[in-house]
């Protein structure tokens, strides 16, 4: 045996494993079958912006360690999400507050907002949700859900909100204040030059080998470590023995603008289920120094279309329902008796991360590996 750890995947719960189990002094090798370190965080300079390949990251957490953690390998900006949201002709801000409920109805304190989604949730008099469609009505009222819920999530997901479970939302933040902040952490921002600076600062020293596909040479990968660290599928890894497993995938068209300012917003939600892209992410705006258009006379907008996945695309998104997450649980428990493999990361685990999900995770892994 070559090495210590063979880690499957330069992704972050990769890069964290890795850069902590050279700490201790093993040895790692770190294999991706992409060309480049990052996993979906990759990001790419274009026209001298960092241009996020597969879509919008923002970090963002409350847990004060894990941001002292990121922060060691990049400074981070003080970008704070506000995304927009485009209903046809009109616009609104998200999530859900004063501002969005003052544009929607005219009112101006909360108690008038808090007052008119109350009477809609009345009037609806759904009681026991059956599908998606009744649970959002009966927690933000119909005219929110028309407008800001349905198409944005029927677009997401492929399916009419009214074939969706209900669990899928079990509750939608609604803030009785004007702040368009999208998130309640404590702490939040996006790394100065990028996401793969950030990552290439973690496998800094390193053995890593891009182009290359565990699954195509395994038995030889295999023989190179004691153990393997896997980041891919779950269910792939086993060759499907208890069957596949669902994701949604994502496609991404991006094009150089010859304009300053497209949208004037990081992120602008397209929530008509008739406009085929769920979202605009105009790069340059995750950027302070790109906003004014000095240095930067154009600008690099990517259309973000959600479709469902097939072999041979990349996977984004657990389908976490009830048949699937029985299907998990079967891999989840061949997992827990194999010695050799420890899975982790979004398709690893098949759960859905957020980025500081993904580096508390990595660290408590490594954590127990190496204790």
């Amino acid at each position: 045996m070559k090495y210590d750890y063979l880690i499957v995947g330069a992704g972050l719960f990769g890069a964290v494993f890795a850069h902590e189990a050279v700490k201790k002094g093993k040895k790692v090798l770190v294999i991706d079958k992409r060309d480049h370190l990052a996993g979906n965080l990759y990001t790419k300079e274009i026209e001298g912006i960092q241009v996020h390949q597969y879509g919008a990251h923002i970090f963002h957490t409350s847990n004060k360690e894990i941001w002292d953690y990121v922060n060691q390998f990049a400074v981070f900006n003080r970008y704070t999400n506000s995304p927009v949201a485009r209903y046809k002709d009109e616009l609104y801000n998200l999530p859900f507050n004063m501002n969005t409920f003052s544009k929607m109805w005219g009112v101006k304190t909360p108690a008038e907002a808090r007052a008119r989604i109350e009477e809609q949730i009345r009037e609806a008099g759904i009681t026991e949700p059956k599908n998606l469609e009744e649970q959002a009505i009966s927690l933000v009222g119909r005219d929110i859900y028309e407008k800001l819920v349905k198409g944005y999530t029927e677009k997401q997901w492929g399916k009419r909100a009214t074939e969706l479970p209900a669990f899928i939302i079990r509750r939608l933040p609604v803030r009785f204040v004007y702040d368009n902040n999208y998130f309640n952490d404590i702490y939040q921002g996006i790394p100065i030059g990028g996401y793969t600076a950030m990552v290439e600062k973690l496998l800094e020293g390193i053995e890593v080998r891009l182009n290359t596909d565990f699954l195509a040479d395994r038995e030889a990968f295999e023989a190179m470590a004691e153990k393997i660290v896997y980041t891919g599928m779950i269910d792939e890894y086993y060759d499907y023995c208890y069957g596949e497993l669902e994701y949604r995938s994502l496609s991404f068209e991006t094009e150089i603008l010859e304009e300053e300012n497209y949208q004037g917003n990081a992120v602008v939600n397209y929530t008509e289920y008739e406009v085929p892209y769920t979202r605009i992410i105009e790069h340059k705006h995750f950027e302070f120094q790109c906003q004014d258009g000095t240095d930067h006379p154009k600008t690099v907008i990517t259309r973000e279309y959600p479709k469902l996945w097939s072999h041979g695309e990349e996977p984004y998104y657990p389908m976490n329902d009830e048949k699937n997450n029985g299907i998990y649980e079967e891999y989840r428990k061949k997992a827990q008796a194999d010695e050799k493999v420890i899975f982790g990361g979004r398709l690893g685990m098949y759960r859905y991360f957020d980025m500081h999900q993904v580096v508390e995770e990595a660290l408590n892994c490594v954590g127990r590996e190496l204790q």
